[in-house]
């Protein structure tokens, strides 16, 4: 990543320096081939190429095994900063759909530097905002997995109601939400 040579570090805190407001260039927002931002941000590593991958801590559940692993915060983007040629490059890599222009600059660093600061407090961050009140889900995992319905409640414990339409009648679970994904 390239980084402003500069005798103080800028912080955004005030505790730890902020390494986003070093970059150089203009920012451009990636748009990524399905789950493929880690390997863009390995690929822009790899090329030199300054960006932004917030990631979140998850638990995850395979099986019998339970995982802590780390998942875009955006899935599907990936922040850069560099020159024109260092979008061409980000985009030769087969892995970006298409590169967004960054109309506002300085809001989108704003933005970016408060991201940064949210993942580096280590502090829990909701990572399912697809599921909305009234969207339908399915369970992923467990001895539910398959089963489909639509989230009820999202604050508290979440709460998913499964319905025998024919009857008018359903039952209501609480589930953890990392357990659901979207239905289309």
């Amino acid at each position: 990543m390239r980084v402003k040579e500069s005798p103080l570090t800028p912080v955004c805190d005030g505790v730890e320096p902020c390494p986003l407001t070093g970059f150089i260039g203009q920012w451009w927002v990636l748009h990524t081939k399905a789950r493929n931002e880690k390997a863009v941000a390995t690929d822009l590593s790899q090329l030199k190429i300054a960006h932004f991958l917030p990631l979140a801590k998850c638990v995850r559940r395979f099986g019998a095994r339970v995982r802590n692993i780390e998942i875009p915060l955006f899935p599907g983007y990936v922040f850069l900063c560099g020159t024109e040629s260092d979008r061409v490059a980000a985009l030769r890599t087969h892995r970006v759909a298409h590169a967004i222009s960054v109309p506002d600059q300085t809001q989108l660093l704003m933005d970016l530097q408060q991201i940064w600061r949210v993942v580096s407090s280590g502090e829990s961050v909701n990572l399912f905002p697809q599921l909305q009140e009234g969207s339908r889900c399915r369970v992923l995992d467990g001895s539910l997995r398959g089963l489909e319905g639509v989230v009820l409640k999202r604050r508290g414990p979440w709460r998913v109601y499964v319905a025998v339409r024919f009857l008018g009648q359903s039952v209501e679970l609480e589930i953890d939400p990392s357990r659901l994904e979207l239905i289309e």
